[in-house]
Protein backbone atom coordinates (compact mmCIF):
# COMPACT_ATOMS: atom_id res chain seq x y z
CA UNK A 1 0.00 0.00 0.00
CA UNK A 2 1.24 3.50 -0.81
CA UNK A 3 2.10 5.53 2.28
CA UNK A 4 0.76 8.98 1.50
CA UNK A 5 1.53 12.26 3.24
CA UNK A 6 -2.07 12.43 4.46
CA UNK A 7 -1.75 9.02 6.12
CA UNK A 8 1.44 10.10 7.87
CA UNK A 9 -0.24 13.33 8.99
CA UNK A 10 -3.25 11.46 10.35
CA UNK A 11 -1.05 9.07 12.35
CA UNK A 12 1.04 11.93 13.71
CA UNK A 13 -2.08 13.77 14.88
CA UNK A 14 -3.35 10.60 16.51
CA UNK A 15 -0.12 9.66 18.32
CA UNK A 16 2.13 12.73 18.45
CA UNK A 17 4.95 10.74 16.82
CA UNK A 18 7.56 12.31 14.54
CA UNK A 19 7.36 12.16 10.73
CA UNK A 20 9.98 9.42 10.27
CA UNK A 21 8.61 7.28 13.11
CA UNK A 22 5.06 7.63 11.79
CA UNK A 23 6.06 6.70 8.26
CA UNK A 24 8.05 3.67 9.45
CA UNK A 25 5.10 2.48 11.53
CA UNK A 26 2.78 2.73 8.53
CA UNK A 27 5.23 0.85 6.29
CA UNK A 28 5.59 -1.91 8.90
CA UNK A 29 1.80 -2.22 9.12
CA UNK A 30 0.80 -1.84 5.45
CA UNK A 31 -0.82 1.54 5.97
CA UNK A 32 -3.19 0.40 8.73
CA UNK A 33 -3.61 3.44 11.01
CA UNK A 34 -4.79 1.51 14.10
CA UNK A 35 -2.06 -1.12 13.86
CA UNK A 36 0.53 1.58 13.24
CA UNK A 37 -0.63 3.48 16.32
CA UNK A 38 -0.40 0.30 18.38
CA UNK A 39 3.07 -0.33 16.93
CA UNK A 40 4.18 3.14 18.06
CA UNK A 41 2.77 2.63 21.55
CA UNK A 42 4.58 -0.69 21.84
CA UNK A 43 7.81 1.00 20.86
CA UNK A 44 7.17 3.79 23.34
CA UNK A 45 7.41 6.39 20.58
CA UNK A 46 3.92 7.84 20.74
CA UNK A 47 3.96 8.43 24.49
CA UNK A 48 7.53 9.73 24.31
CA UNK A 49 6.88 12.37 21.67
CA UNK A 50 3.73 13.57 23.43
CA UNK A 51 5.83 14.39 26.50
CA UNK A 52 8.34 16.57 24.64
CA UNK A 53 6.48 19.86 25.22
CA UNK A 54 6.94 19.58 28.98
CA UNK A 55 9.60 21.42 30.97
CA UNK A 56 12.63 19.29 31.86
CA UNK A 57 15.06 21.23 34.05
CA UNK A 58 15.97 18.52 36.57
CA UNK A 59 18.25 15.61 35.77
CA UNK A 60 21.92 14.81 36.07
CA UNK A 61 25.32 16.16 35.12
CA UNK A 62 27.93 13.43 35.06
CA UNK A 63 31.32 12.48 33.67
CA UNK A 64 33.04 9.41 32.32
CA UNK A 65 36.72 8.78 31.54
CA UNK A 66 37.96 5.81 29.52
CA UNK A 67 41.72 5.75 28.99
CA UNK A 68 42.78 9.21 27.85
CA UNK A 69 39.32 10.28 26.64
CA UNK A 70 36.61 11.77 28.82
CA UNK A 71 33.19 13.38 28.57
CA UNK A 72 30.94 15.52 30.70
CA UNK A 73 27.22 15.48 29.87
CA UNK A 74 23.94 16.99 31.02
CA UNK A 75 20.77 14.94 30.61
CA UNK A 76 17.52 16.49 31.81
CA UNK A 77 14.24 15.09 33.08
CA UNK A 78 11.23 16.64 34.79
CA UNK A 79 11.67 15.68 38.45
CA UNK A 80 14.48 15.10 40.94
CA UNK A 81 12.83 11.78 41.81
CA UNK A 82 13.44 10.44 38.30
CA UNK A 83 16.96 11.92 38.27
CA UNK A 84 17.79 9.53 41.13
CA UNK A 85 16.29 6.55 39.28
CA UNK A 86 18.91 3.88 38.53
CA UNK A 87 17.68 3.39 34.96
CA UNK A 88 17.93 7.12 34.26
CA UNK A 89 21.47 7.26 35.63
CA UNK A 90 22.43 4.24 33.52
CA UNK A 91 21.13 6.13 30.48
CA UNK A 92 23.30 9.13 31.37
CA UNK A 93 26.41 6.95 31.57
CA UNK A 94 25.52 5.31 28.24
CA UNK A 95 25.27 8.79 26.71
CA UNK A 96 28.67 9.79 28.14
CA UNK A 97 30.32 6.59 26.89
CA UNK A 98 28.79 7.10 23.44
CA UNK A 99 30.25 10.62 23.35
CA UNK A 100 33.66 9.11 24.17
CA UNK A 101 33.38 6.35 21.56
CA UNK A 102 31.70 8.17 18.67
CA UNK A 103 32.99 11.75 19.11
CA UNK A 104 29.75 13.33 17.78
CA UNK A 105 29.87 16.89 16.47
CA UNK A 106 26.72 18.01 18.30
CA UNK A 107 23.63 16.75 20.11
CA UNK A 108 21.87 15.88 16.84
CA UNK A 109 24.81 13.69 15.80
CA UNK A 110 24.87 12.11 19.26
CA UNK A 111 21.16 11.25 19.01
CA UNK A 112 21.82 9.48 15.71
CA UNK A 113 24.84 7.56 17.02
CA UNK A 114 24.74 3.91 18.03
CA UNK A 115 24.51 3.55 21.79
CA UNK A 116 27.77 2.37 23.36
CA UNK A 117 25.96 -0.23 25.50
CA UNK A 118 25.78 -2.66 22.56
CA UNK A 119 21.98 -2.77 22.50
CA UNK A 120 21.91 -2.09 18.75
CA UNK A 121 19.82 1.06 19.13
CA UNK A 122 20.63 4.69 18.55
CA UNK A 123 20.80 7.10 21.46
CA UNK A 124 17.52 8.61 20.25
CA UNK A 125 15.83 5.19 20.38
CA UNK A 126 17.33 4.51 23.81
CA UNK A 127 16.03 7.87 25.10
CA UNK A 128 12.53 7.24 23.74
CA UNK A 129 12.48 3.82 25.35
CA UNK A 130 13.45 5.36 28.68
CA UNK A 131 10.74 8.02 28.33
CA UNK A 132 8.15 5.29 27.77
CA UNK A 133 9.33 3.35 30.84
CA UNK A 134 9.94 6.24 33.20
CA UNK A 135 7.05 8.45 32.09
CA UNK A 136 8.84 11.79 31.90
CA UNK A 137 10.34 13.97 29.22
CA UNK A 138 14.09 13.28 28.85
CA UNK A 139 16.44 15.47 26.83
CA UNK A 140 20.17 15.47 26.21
CA UNK A 141 21.13 19.11 26.62
CA UNK A 142 24.90 19.31 26.07
CA UNK A 143 28.24 17.54 26.28
CA UNK A 144 31.98 18.15 26.05
CA UNK A 145 34.65 15.61 25.09
CA UNK A 146 38.35 15.94 26.02
CA UNK A 147 41.45 13.90 25.25
CA UNK A 148 44.70 13.87 27.24
CA UNK A 149 45.60 13.70 30.93
CA UNK A 150 42.16 13.96 32.49
CA UNK A 151 40.60 14.27 35.92
CA UNK A 152 37.05 14.74 37.10
CA UNK A 153 34.91 15.57 40.09
CA UNK A 154 31.12 15.26 40.39
CA UNK A 155 29.17 16.71 43.31
CA UNK A 156 25.80 15.04 43.92
CA UNK A 157 25.21 14.85 40.15
CA UNK A 158 24.46 18.60 40.32
CA UNK A 159 27.93 19.96 39.49
CA UNK A 160 30.39 18.16 37.24
CA UNK A 161 33.95 19.12 36.30
CA UNK A 162 36.22 17.72 33.59
CA UNK A 163 39.85 18.88 33.63
CA UNK A 164 42.67 18.42 31.09
CA UNK A 165 46.31 18.90 32.10
CA UNK A 166 49.66 18.50 30.34
CA UNK A 167 50.98 15.89 32.80
CA UNK A 168 49.49 13.18 34.97
CA UNK A 169 49.10 13.78 38.72
CA UNK A 170 45.86 12.12 39.72
CA UNK A 171 45.57 13.31 43.31
CA UNK A 172 46.50 16.94 42.62
CA UNK A 173 44.31 17.12 39.51
CA UNK A 174 41.38 15.78 41.55
CA UNK A 175 41.92 18.58 44.08
CA UNK A 176 41.90 21.16 41.30
CA UNK A 177 38.62 19.68 40.00
CA UNK A 178 37.11 19.99 43.48
CA UNK A 179 38.27 23.62 43.60
CA UNK A 180 36.69 24.35 40.21
CA UNK A 181 33.40 22.81 41.36
CA UNK A 182 33.45 24.94 44.51
CA UNK A 183 34.77 28.28 43.23
CA UNK A 184 33.35 28.44 39.70
CA UNK A 185 36.21 30.04 37.74
CA UNK A 186 35.36 31.13 34.20
CA UNK A 187 38.85 31.09 32.66
CA UNK A 188 42.18 29.32 33.22
CA UNK A 189 44.19 32.56 33.07
CA UNK A 190 43.84 36.22 32.08
CA UNK A 191 45.09 35.43 28.59
CA UNK A 192 41.71 33.80 27.92
CA UNK A 193 39.56 36.74 29.00
CA UNK A 194 38.05 38.54 25.99
CA UNK A 195 38.81 42.26 25.89
CA UNK A 196 35.09 43.05 25.68
CA UNK A 197 34.54 41.39 29.07
CA UNK A 198 37.17 43.64 30.66
CA UNK A 199 35.79 46.74 28.96
CA UNK A 200 32.26 45.93 30.10
CA UNK A 201 33.42 45.59 33.70
CA UNK A 202 35.25 48.92 33.41
CA UNK A 203 32.10 50.57 32.10
CA UNK A 204 30.02 49.21 34.96
CA UNK A 205 32.53 50.27 37.61
CA UNK A 206 32.88 53.74 36.09
CA UNK A 207 29.13 54.25 36.43
CA UNK A 208 28.91 53.41 40.13
CA UNK A 209 27.63 56.18 42.37
CA UNK A 210 30.48 56.08 44.88
CA UNK A 211 32.88 57.30 42.17
CA UNK A 212 30.67 60.00 40.68
CA UNK A 213 32.26 62.95 42.51
CA UNK A 214 35.88 61.85 42.25
CA UNK A 215 38.31 63.40 39.72
CA UNK A 216 38.64 61.52 36.41
CA UNK A 217 42.23 60.33 37.01
CA UNK A 218 41.36 59.03 40.50
CA UNK A 219 38.27 57.25 39.16
CA UNK A 220 40.37 55.56 36.48
CA UNK A 221 42.88 54.21 39.03
CA UNK A 222 40.17 52.96 41.36
CA UNK A 223 38.35 51.29 38.47
CA UNK A 224 41.54 49.63 37.26
CA UNK A 225 42.12 48.19 40.73
CA UNK A 226 38.56 46.94 41.03
CA UNK A 227 38.56 45.35 37.59
CA UNK A 228 41.90 43.64 38.27
CA UNK A 229 40.40 42.14 41.42
CA UNK A 230 37.29 41.01 39.51
CA UNK A 231 39.38 39.40 36.79
CA UNK A 232 41.47 37.58 39.38
CA UNK A 233 38.27 36.11 40.81
CA UNK A 234 37.33 34.78 37.37
CA UNK A 235 40.72 33.13 36.67
CA UNK A 236 41.40 29.66 38.03
CA UNK A 237 45.16 30.19 38.44
CA UNK A 238 44.67 33.36 40.50
CA UNK A 239 41.98 32.07 42.84
CA UNK A 240 42.98 31.14 46.41
CA UNK A 241 43.01 27.34 46.59
CA UNK A 242 39.86 26.17 48.37
CA UNK A 243 41.73 23.76 50.69
CA UNK A 244 44.58 26.16 51.49
CA UNK A 245 43.58 29.80 50.82
CA UNK A 246 47.08 31.08 51.62
CA UNK A 247 48.19 29.96 48.14
CA UNK A 248 46.64 30.32 44.71
CA UNK A 249 45.84 27.43 42.41
CA UNK A 250 48.70 28.61 40.18
CA UNK A 251 51.13 28.34 43.09
CA UNK A 252 49.69 24.94 44.04
CA UNK A 253 50.41 23.35 40.65
CA UNK A 254 53.62 25.21 39.80
CA UNK A 255 56.30 22.78 38.57
CA UNK A 256 53.85 19.86 38.58
CA UNK A 257 51.60 20.42 35.58
CA UNK A 258 49.85 23.09 33.54
CA UNK A 259 46.10 23.30 33.05
CA UNK A 260 45.09 22.97 29.41
CA UNK A 261 41.35 23.52 29.82
CA UNK A 262 38.37 22.67 32.01
CA UNK A 263 34.60 22.41 31.79
CA UNK A 264 32.22 22.99 34.69
CA UNK A 265 28.56 22.02 34.31
CA UNK A 266 25.88 23.05 36.78
CA UNK A 267 22.62 21.17 36.41
CA UNK A 268 19.86 23.24 34.82
CA UNK A 269 21.79 26.52 34.64
CA UNK A 270 19.89 28.85 32.34
CA UNK A 271 16.90 26.52 31.96
CA UNK A 272 13.31 27.48 32.72
CA UNK A 273 12.15 25.86 35.95
CA UNK A 274 8.70 24.41 36.33
CA UNK A 275 6.60 26.40 38.83
CA UNK A 276 4.12 24.22 40.68
CA UNK A 277 1.29 25.09 43.03
CA UNK A 278 0.38 22.12 45.22
CA UNK A 279 -3.30 23.07 45.62
CA UNK A 280 -3.67 23.54 41.86
CA UNK A 281 -1.97 20.20 41.25
CA UNK A 282 -4.35 18.38 43.61
CA UNK A 283 -7.37 20.06 42.05
CA UNK A 284 -6.13 19.12 38.59
CA UNK A 285 -5.85 15.48 39.62
CA UNK A 286 -9.39 15.61 41.06
CA UNK A 287 -10.67 17.09 37.82
CA UNK A 288 -11.65 20.43 39.35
Amino acid sequence: MEITASLVKELREKTGAGILDAKKALVENNGDIEKAAEYLRQKGIASADKKMNRIAAEGVVDTCIEGNIGAVVEVNCETDFVAKNAEFQELVQAVAKTVIKENPADVAALMAAQCSCGCGRTIEERVKESIAKIGEKITIRRFVRYEGNLATYVHNKKIAVLLATNAADEALAKDVCLHIASCAPEFVSRNEIPSEVIEEEKRIEMGKEDLAKKPEEIRAKIVEGRVNKLMAQKCLLEQPFVKAPDQTVGQLIEGKFSIVKFERYVLGEGLEKRQENFADEVNAQLGK
